[in-house]
């Protein structure tokens, strides 16, 4: 019988997975990857593999001309009803198969840290994968569960993510304390407030502990978005005007652009109707050479590639006032210099919303303030320096505290063995 156990945080942008020796109560290690799966745009002749899963899933899309099938964000279409499934090489894929290749990978790398197969997980979760829906949240751990079912564990137990951050500082903390964990990943932000007492580490009953759990769909992403619709659709050709009837002049829908503000929109432009649309629009705006842009985009699959110049601005901004978003691909050429006041106005909308949720939050489980000894915060999306200061100015008098923001929660989602008593 095996005497560890995997804790496994399964991320919208970084997934990682933390070995936990039973026997010695101590985490040996811990690994992570990118979310990310790369298929090949011809299969393998040697051994018919068309998938590259992780960093080198970007090594080998990037040296491969950006051709093939780039899937990031998985996580994000768990929860959605309409997605059924995608055809990749004439195969079948569901959400579940997708999730299944990445878990599978930091299975097959834990396994052969320990020399053995361990078959038992506990898997985070957000706390809400869908705005307080219970039926797409369902859908979304029933997906999560045959994934980790495909991927060869047998055992499985889901904790909430935050509680597995709070589960990770607990173990640094001298004294009990009353802790607000705000979780901030790519997908999802997500709250906990409950007590943390460094007496109870491993203890078999948390539950009277967990005093009150929420959370919203805004994440990494939906600030990747806002940036996208902000600053990089003019330069698609959002304001293009085009001139289908004589004298009269007409914007191009703006709707179009909306799809190209998140990799999972983009297949919209693969239906013959839309691209013979885009192709008049072209030919009746004089051929707007900002429109190209937005053909060069789609035809050529570039999406990934824009949008890790859009994280890029969104991490330097996190520490320095200016950063510029730059772009130079295959005649599209961007580089505007963003000052932090302009980001934090593009992003504010989705700020204010983390801001009003986490008031109802508090008013829902009748938190004061005054009763909280503790903020952790963890997650990416966390670094943002309009996040930090939503924190700082909504709990002046709190202790702000932090962990490793792509670690913690794997970490105290493998202290989390208690659930394997029930």
């Amino acid at each position: 019988m095996s005497k560890f156990l995997y804790g496994i945080d399964f991320g919208t942008t970084n997934s990682a997975l933390s070995i936990y020796d039973e026997e010695k109560k101590e985490i040996i290690d811990t690994i992570s990857i990118p979310s990310l799966i790369y298929f090949t745009e011809v299969k393998s002749i040697i051994d018919g593999e068309n998938h590259i899963v992780g960093e080198k899933a970007i090594e080998a899309y990037l040296s491969d001309g950006m051709k093939g099938r780039f899937i990031k964000s998985i996580k994000q279409i768990l929860s959605r009803t309409t997605f059924t499934e995608t055809r990749i090489h004439n195969k079948r894929y569901t959400a579940s198969d997708l999730v299944t290749l990445i878990l599978k990978d930091l299975k097959e790398k834990a396994d052969k840290i320990i020399g053995e197969d361990c078959q038992k997980a506990i898997i985070g979760r957000p706390v809400f994968f869908d705005d307080d829906n219970t039926m797409k949240d369902t859908l979304a751990q029933t997906r999560l569960k045959k994934a980790a079912e495909s991927a060869g564990f047998t055992e499985v137990r889901f904790q909430f993510e935050p509680i597995g951050a709070a589960f990770a500082y607990e173990k640094t903390i001298k004294k009990k304390e009353r802790v607000l964990v705000a979780d901030l990943g790519g997908g999802t932000t997500d709250f906990t407030y409950l007590i943390l007492d460094p007496e109870k580490v491993g203890s078999k009953d948390r539950k009277n502990d967990m005093i009150a759990s929420g959370g919203i769909y805004i994440g990494g992403d939906s600030l990747d978005s806002a940036f996208m619709w902000d600053k990089g659709t003019p330069y698609f050709g959002k304001n293009t005007m085009y001139e289908a009837t004589p004298g009269k002049v007409l914007n191009v829908p703006k709707s179009l652009f909306a799809n190209i503000c998140t990799w999972d929109k983009m297949n919209f432009f693969n239906g013959l109707k839309i691209q013979k649309e885009i192709e008049e629009y072209y030919y009746y705006s004089k051929n707007d050479p900002k429109f190209k842009n937005l053909i060069t985009l789609i035809e050529n699959n570039l999406g990934y590639s824009l949008f890790r110049s859009i994280e890029k601005t969104k991490i330097e901004l996190s520490d320095q006032p200016v950063s510029t978003f730059d772009y130079h691909n295959m005649e599209i050429e961007i580089n505007e210099d963003i000052s932090l006041d302009q980001y934090n106005a593009i992003i504010e909308k989705d700020i204010n919303r983390i801001d009003t949720y986490l008031d109802q939050f508090m008013e829902t489980y009748k938190i004061n303030p005054q009763d909280i000894d503790c903020l952790f915060l963890t997650g990416g999306t966390s670094m943002v320096a309009a996040v930090q200061t939503l924190f700082k100015n909504k709990f002046p008098h709190i202790p702000l505290n932090s962990g490793d923001n792509f670690k913690s929660v794997a970490k105290g989602l493998a202290y989390s063995g208690y659930l394997f008593e029930d």
